[in-house]
């Protein structure tokens, strides 16, 4: 059963749960690791780049909790169940999946190359690749019978189209992982898994770290809090809909854009 609360005492505690984060080794994923591990969780990351991943574990060690990096492409499904079969093996049971891992592709639809890889390898890496992830993670989570939640990492151009950049890849792959989001929380609601999505605009992270005039002017001229978001940001919501104070919430996706919405 969902555990709920009765008080605030614990209501955002995470101690003695275990989450996957799929590209926690950087950007808004290793964000969102800390997020979780500073509330109490343990920390699964999935990724290719273990260079990376061994960065962040180091940053993650100073929370005193386990944490552990896997060799995952999540374009591969045996690749995916093998890490989901280690990391659930390793932990003893995981609780809390976070998809996070994407790619983005730019530039107007008919100059992409003839064969639409590009196009392809967006879809398979943002939709399918989240599906692969809850696939296998979702079956180990429901055949364990205690519940858990599923956050997924899409983006506000799932509801938008951008007036300053072509993206049409990457915002129709993140609007089906927004309804995949709404379809996995009614299918897995009975099995006691909560499934939201989370949706940023520009954050500063990633390839956003240092980010380029056009996406500054952009924030200046069309979001009202006329600033970058950060990942801890993100990091705080996701905390927030993996803990007992959402306990009544599944089915949301809750964009985090500084209202940039709201002018497009």
């Amino acid at each position: 059963m969902i555990q709920y609360i009765y008080t605030m005492k614990e209501a955002f505690g995470l101690t003695g749960k275990s989450a996957i984060v799929t590209g926690g080794n950087g950007g808004i994923g290793l964000g969102i690791a800390k997020a979780l591990a500073e509330c109490g969780a343990d920390i699964a990351i999935f990724c290719r780049n273990m260079e990376k991943a061994a960065k962040a574990l180091e940053e993650l060690s100073a929370y005193g909790g386990k944490y552990k990096a896997y060799s995952c492409d999540i374009t591969d499904m045996k690749s995916v169940k093998n890490a989901v079969d280690e990391a659930f093996g390793e932990f003893g049971g995981i609780e809390i999946l976070v998809n996070n891992s994407g790619i983005g592709a730019a530039g107007a639809f008919l100059d992409m190359d003839p064969e639409l890889m590009e196009w392809s390898a967006v879809i398979d890496t943002d939709l399918t690749g989240m599906a692969r992830v809850t696939y296998a993670a979702g079956r180990r989570m429901r055949d364990a019978g205690k519940g858990g939640s599923i956050i997924n990492i899409t983006s506000n151009a799932g509801a938008i189209v951008n007036k300053g950049i072509s993206i049409s890849a990457y915002a129709v792959a993140k609007a089906g992982a927004n309804h995949f989001t709404r379809c996995m929380a009614v299918e897995l609601g009975a099995f006691d898994i909560r499934v939201n999505a989370i949706a940023p605009g520009y954050t500063r992270a990633g390839f956003s770290a240092d980010p380029p005039p056009m996406m500054i002017q952009l924030v200046e001229e069309q979001q009202p809090l006329k600033r970058l978001g950060e990942a801890i940001e993100i990091g705080a919501l996701a905390v927030f809909l993996a803990s007992p104070a959402s306990a009544h919430i599944t089915g949301e996706v809750i964009t985090v854009d500084g209202g940039y919405t709201l002018s497009c």
